[in-house]
């Protein structure tokens, strides 16, 4: 099967399980606010990499019932943790933007009251996704359905995409070293991406090493989608990146362009998605092409 042809069918049954579990029935207009926020939008590069190392890790069996749903599951899952985070850092209280995926923000078209509530309440359909319980109701077994949470749990946390949030605030105005920008980079970004290939790894059964390289692999892409994204900042229109272009110098925000330059950024990106490919050749598994066709989507991509 070609790249395109897997991304093309994958895309296709995220959405649909999106649209599945989104619930239009929320009260008081907040399924409407939610799957506005979700749905007919983003590149779901989360759920991609999901799924291509679950693919990587099964092989062929990755289209085995229970395996497929533990994936599908997954790769929601994360896609709406994502969806919850960028309700949230538009609002005016974080980066106050008011254009996203080419439309109106959820704050602006739904309110600032409702657009907390999606949020919260996408946070929590991620969780409930992964937890398809009782047993017996489920192909995923429960230390599968503990494991993804937990993943997923410390990835968005403190620890990790909240974490650095917090950093990235307050940051603004302040001149930040290499190591300190890469660690909120890092946590900001980065760790949810690295989380999105090991929850794709734990739908099967990996050997230390090559976890420890699938890790690897999801650390340099996910600083990598970073790093673009600062080069993106300064160098594309808000049409095409479907958000308000230049926000981050407008915002007087420490960005790797800002720190480097463009083309030592540029330079660190194609560096780190070199990374990412020695991490899979280094993993010894034997189908891992769609990750590292991600890798290069992650590098080139110009929105």
């Amino acid at each position: 099967m070609a790249f395109d042809d897997w991304v093309r069918g994958e895309l296709l049954a995220v959405e649909q399980a999106l649209d599945r579990w989104l619930p239009l029935e929320a009260p008081a207009g907040l399924g409407e606010a939610m799957r506005y926020g979700v749905l007919d939008g983003g590149k779901r590069l989360r759920p991609l990499l999901v799924l291509a190392a679950a693919q990587a890790v099964l092989g062929e069996a990755a289209g085995e019932p229970a395996a497929r749903e533990a994936a599908l599951r997954a790769a929601v899952s994360v896609e709406l943790i994502h969806a919850y985070s960028l309700v949230h850092d538009d609002m005016p209280c974080m980066d106050n933007d008011v254009l996203r995926r080419g439309k109106p923000t959820v704050h602006v078209r739904f309110g600032e009251a409702q657009a907390m509530l999606a949020g919260d309440a996408m946070q929590a359909l991620a969780f409930e996704v992964l937890t398809p319980c009782p047993e017996g109701e489920s192909a995923v077994p429960l230390e599968l359905q503990a494991r993804l949470c937990a993943l997923l749990a410390r990835a968005a946390g403190y620890a990790g995409m909240a974490g650095g949030q917090a950093i990235d605030l307050a940051s603004i105005g302040l001149s930040l070293g290499e190591n300190t920008l890469r660690d909120m980079h890092r946590r900001k970004t980065g760790v949810l991406l690295q989380s999105s290939v090991l929850m794709g790894a734990s739908c099967g059964r990996t050997r230390p090493a090559e976890w420890k390289a699938l890790s690897d692999y999801g650390a340099a892409i996910g600083l990598a989608f970073q790093v673009v994204d600062d080069i993106l900042d300064v160098t594309q229109a808000s049409e095409t990146l479907g958000k308000t272009a230049g926000k981050d110098v407008d915002s007087n925000k420490p960005t790797y362009v800002s720190l480097l330059g463009l083309d030592a950024a540029q330079r660190h990106a194609n560096e780190l998605r070199d990374q990412a490919h020695a991490a899979l050749a280094r993993s010894e598994l034997t189908n891992v092409a769609w990750l590292g066709r991600l890798a290069d989507k992650v590098v080139e991509r110009e929105s």
